[in-house]
């Protein structure tokens, strides 16, 4: 009984599973295999950025710095003959602890002050990956970075990830750790706490909870998956330069937020998918398919704020309230006001 109300209440998200799955024999070419994966990787950035600006209110702008730190971090170290399974962790616990020394004085600041010193660090974030020629390589980067170390297993021998199909599956199951994650942090207590500091954060303070170290911790665990989702992105692409820290990378996932649904679990992956797409579909249209993308952010942005995901739910709330569903004890449930709470 437990499996078949499971099986009804999540069929959906099991169908998009489903259909993640099978990507690698439906997509059509090499290139667009490529788009798919970067995508996964951006849809990680784009969550975790999420988490900061769309859940806890603070607008940072840093985000792609703590990309780049990931990156750097596990571009280095497996060049050094670290086991990228090794680098990893470490490279972003080490995005996740220069984000809290960070955020130690830029969270005591609010509005655009946060925003702009956020922004400041990013950009610093850059300029020492192009200045610092010894570590970093300068301005050509880290070349020749090996792929994810093969994982050995008893029968089947070593799981490598040379092939497309492979690095696909790879990224498919930490942007699923990521979801999870975030899930499981948002549709918790400390999610409430969060939420309260972004709608009012001096009610917030005067109702006990500690605004300023809630503030932190969903700073350190975005630029934790920051910095998760830069390491395995230098892994892949096998090269990094100061650009993997630009400052433009942080402003295309915020478009990605801001057209996908902020405060949404979901509209960060449509938007991360959904944009790359669409600008790739539209070449054809040379420097015209900007002018399209920009009017389409500005309708997105007048007529539906909360992106697409705000005008799924405002359709999936209508059908919900003409055919109400009956759960046990006899109440009658609007769940499906908020799709994504069904992840």
């Amino acid at each position: 009984m437990a499996v078949r109300l499971f099986f009804k209440e999540k069929w959906f998200y099991l169908l998009i599973l489903a259909f993640a799955l099978t990507v690698p024999f439906l997509v059509p070419g090499r290139y667009f295999f490529q788009i798919i994966i970067m995508s996964c990787l951006y849809a990680m950035a784009t969550l975790s950025m999420n988490l900061i600006l769309g859940y806890t209110g603070q607008a940072s702008l840093a985000h792609a710095g703590f990309f780049g730190i990931g990156a750097y971090g596990v571009g280095l170290m497996t060049k050094a003959g670290i086991s990228f399974w090794a680098a990893l962790p470490v490279s972003a616990l080490l995005a996740a602890f220069i984000g809290l020394l960070i955020g130690l004085p830029t969270l005591r600041t609010r509005g655009s002050y946060f925003a702009i010193a956020t922004l400041c660090f990013g950009v610093i974030v850059s300029i020492i990956a192009g200045s610092w020629v010894s570590l970093t390589g300068g301005y050509t980067g880290v070349v020749g970075i090996p792929k994810p170390t093969p994982i050995p297993f008893p029968v089947i021998g070593k799981l490598s990830f040379n092939s497309l199909t492979a690095q696909y599956y790879l990224v498919l199951a930490f942007l699923l750790l990521t979801l999870f994650v975030m899930h499981r942090l948002v549709f918790s207590l400390q999610g409430l706490s969060f939420m309260a500091i972004r709608n009012n954060e001096a009610l917030a303070d005067a109702v006990g909870i500690n605004t300023f170290a809630t503030k932190i911790l969903s700073f350190v665990i975005a630029n934790f998956f920051a910095g998760l989702s830069g390491g395995i992105y230098a892994s892949l692409i096998g090269s990094i330069s100061p650009s993997t820290a630009s400052y433009m990378l942080t402003f295309n996932w915020l478009v990605y937020l801001l057209l996908g649904g902020v405060a949404t679990l979901s509209g960060p992956i449509i938007g991360a998918f959904a944009i790359p797409v669409l600008m790739e579909n539209l070449q054809f249209l040379e420097e015209y398919r900007l002018l399209i993308f920009g009017v389409l952010l500005i309708v997105v942005i007048i007529f539906s704020p909360r992106g697409l995901m705000g005008v799924i739910e405002s359709v999936w709330n209508k059908s919900k309230a003409k055919n109400p569903v009956r759960k046990a004890g006899g109440e009658y449930a609007a769940e499906g006001g908020k799709p994504d709470q069904a992840i």
